[in-house]
């Protein structure tokens, strides 16, 4: 009771407030100036200035960041609805074809730079008020505490609480160099790549269809790398056999200098993703972003219908 009368009496500034939830969501001050593009010190004016107009600790500040106090665990579910329904209304009242504020993006660098990065340059020309901010990386991503908006990633999309939405298609292949296969030989089914040498981005598994069955095999491997295109490297000089998406491979495959194996047992169509934090409404920044993107592998089947990145969600 305490808090909803300090809130009643309370003159609260929104900027504070989606200061406070950047914070509440991130875990500290210095993720939540990365997230909102300000400095520490502003993050933390505005935090004490909220405290000040409510009468009440929201944060307990730690060595390792910022924990919620019981009454900042109430807040913040208060905040969230009304950051949301204001950006929600501002978005409702402004002008058809504006766009303004920033949108902070973490796309995969084996794929961003040479296909999304088309998309991100288009929307920018489409929207010149909005700042767009880029990162590549094939490292998974922590929107949250890292500040992004939103993510491209593509593959398997592992389980999580970002939301997610489907943009496109992804196919891949098991592939190897003739001077390989010539060393080695070709495996001719899943249980024999047991004894074969992968291509790895870490610990991943890897998926093949026998029919309608889904058989997931864990390779084993000396080379590692978390960028497809240096896996795609690895595999034309005959390091071992790697797991990669056609549009990565497909002159490789061309010029023959990689080699599908076994295509008895192809692996199971991948996607691409635009994932977000959860919340009650997406940012018009981001559908309008995924807009483009389903429209960019609808109209780019040579890239979209048959592209991807690494075959571990990225990004």
């Amino acid at each position: 009771m305490l808090l909803c009368c300090e809130i009643e009496n309370a003159k609260l500034n929104i900027e504070d407030l989606e200061t406070f939830v950047g914070v509440a969501d991130s875990g500290g001050i210095s993720p939540a100036a990365r997230r909102l593009g300000l400095s520490k010190s502003i993050v933390s004016r505005r935090l004490l200035r909220l405290e000040s107009a409510l009468g009440v600790q929201l944060l307990a500040r730690t060595t390792r960041g910022a924990a919620l106090t019981e009454a900042g665990v109430t807040f913040r579910e208060h905040a969230i609805r009304v950051t949301a329904e204001i950006e929600q209304a501002k978005e409702t009242i402004m002008p058809t074809g504006d766009l303004r504020g920033r949108l902070r993006i973490a796309m995969p660098l084996s794929l961003g730079p040479t296909h999304f990065s088309t998309v991100l340059a288009n929307m920018a020309l489409r929207y010149p008020q909005l700042q767009l901010h880029a990162s590549y990386s094939d490292r998974f991503v922590d929107l949250i505490s890292e500040g992004f908006d939103c993510a491209i990633r593509v593959g398997y999309l592992q389980n999580s609480n970002l939301l997610a939405k489907r943009i496109g298609t992804v196919y891949l292949k098991l592939v190897a160099s003739p001077s390989y296969i010539e060393a080695h030989g070709a495996p001719e089914t899943p249980e024999e790549l047991i004894t074969h040498k992968a291509l790895m981005q870490g610990t991943e598994s890897w998926k093949f269809m026998d029919c309608d069955k889904i058989i997931t095999v864990q390779p084993q491997g000396h080379f590692k790398s978390d960028n497809g295109i240096a896996l795609t490297a690895a595999a034309t000089a005959g390091l071992g056999l790697a797991y990669l998406p056609d549009s990565l491979i497909c002159e490789y495959l061309r010029s023959g200098a990689l080699i599908p194996v076994m295509t008895s047992y192809p692996p199971p169509p991948a996607a691409a993703y635009v994932v977000r934090p959860p919340g009650q409404h997406p940012v018009r920044k981001v559908q309008l972003l995924t807009e483009m993107l389903i429209e960019y592998f609808e109209q780019n089947r040579c890239l979209g219908g048959r592209a991807g990145g690494l075959p571990q969600s990225s990004g």
